[in-house]
């Protein structure tokens, strides 16, 4: 999947703010190697945060995506402590039923739909 097809899925499921606060915490937990999903779903993850990361999340600080920014360029320990931390407290703000309710709508619409199938080969 790249990013035309993340954008073409977006038009037909916008997000809704919450669920931009959601990607936002998988794109930390991406960086902070807690996320357990598949390397491929971790790369739609990454595309599709960096779709919605201009617009207005729920709960989360706006600044965070600076933080994010920076690790994504070049992450050192400084910036691995401040993602944990950033991590640890996205993870305390939004609540599990979110988190879970907000993957689970992604899968139902199909936008991991078979990005798992050349990681099996």
């Amino acid at each position: 999947m790249n990013s035309d097809q993340i954008m073409q899925w977006l038009r037909l499921h916008p997000l809704t703010p919450i669920h931009v606060d959601c990607a936002t915490t998988v794109m930390l937990k991406i960086l902070d190697g807690k996320c357990k999903m598949p390397e491929a779903e971790k790369q739609v993850m990454a595309l599709l945060y960096d779709a919605v990361k201009t617009q207005p999340g729920q709960v989360l600080a706006a600044d965070l995506h600076q933080l994010i920014a920076a690790a994504v360029v070049n992450i050192d320990d400084e910036l691995k402590n401040r993602i944990y931390e950033q991590r640890l407290l996205a993870e305390s703000t939004l609540s599990r039923p979110v988190m879970k309710g907000f993957k689970a709508m992604i899968r139902q619409l199909g936008l991991l739909d078979g990005v798992n199938e050349t990681e099996e080969v």
